[in-house]
């Protein structure tokens, strides 16, 4: 399967396609949905964070995925968010991007907005490895042995 192609800005104004502009020769994406969904996002941030600095060539975005309706207002809401992390390195890798949601979780076989979906891809956009929700140890694990298997 394949992560669809779309475009978005990170929270620096800087533009991207997805999935071929991103940086690690592997990406993980937090998807979320809901402004709620950011304590979900949040729980993965210190393990992933740990991930990057021990895997160098992959690197991690978060990706809030908004309705293509919303983008008329997309100065309003990244301006919001941007004024609500006082981080630039958190800033740089959230990437916002405006699109049709029911073809976007058609093609990521995501069946509803409840949760957080994590998608690991590689440059070409396949996916490697995929699961949802908070952070545990167990969905943790899976992506360390992905890992570990990939770059040995």
């Amino acid at each position: 399967m394949l992560f669809p192609e779309v475009e978005g800005k990170n929270l620096e104004s800087k533009s991207y396609k997805l999935p071929h502009d991103l940086e690690g020769e592997l990406n993980i994406l937090l998807i979320p949905f809901q402004r709620w969904h950011q304590n979900l996002v949040d729980s993965w941030g210190p393990y992933l964070e740990d991930i990057i600095n021990r895997f160098t060539r992959v690197k991690f975005y978060e990706i809030p995925s908004l309705s293509s309706g919303y983008k008329m207002m997309s100065f309003v809401i990244d301006g919001g968010m941007r004024a609500g992390i006082p981080s630039k390195k958190v800033r740089e890798r959230t990437i916002t991007i405006y699109i049709n949601k029911s073809r976007f979780k058609k093609a990521l076989e995501i069946p509803n907005e409840q949760t957080i979906y994590i998608f690991l891809v590689n440059k070409k956009g396949e996916i490697l490895w995929r699961e949802s929700g908070v952070y545990d140890d167990a969905k943790a694990e899976k992506l360390i042995d992905y890992l570990n298997d990939y770059f040995e």
